[in-house]
């Protein structure tokens, strides 16, 4: 079994995140989901089940660490 390396990991997942976001998008997404009081977990289990794009996702996210911002 192969285990990708945390480094890799980054990389593939911002290649991702700039193909589907863009670069100023996925930085956001980013700066989002690392607020410490962003519980990513939680809104994932609550939000990820759904049949949506990734700009929607990407929309819902930020409405919701909106709830937490000081």
């Amino acid at each position: 079994m192969f285990l990708e390396t945390d480094n890799s990991i980054r990389m593939a997942g911002m290649k991702i995140l700039n193909e589907k976001l863009g670069i100023v998008d996925a930085e956001r997404f980013i700066s989002l989901i690392s607020r410490e009081n962003f519980d990513y977990t939680k809104w994932r289990e609550k939000n990820l089940n759904q049949n949506i794009s990734v700009r929607e996702l990407s929309k819902q996210a930020i409405e919701y660490a909106k709830k937490f911002k000081s």
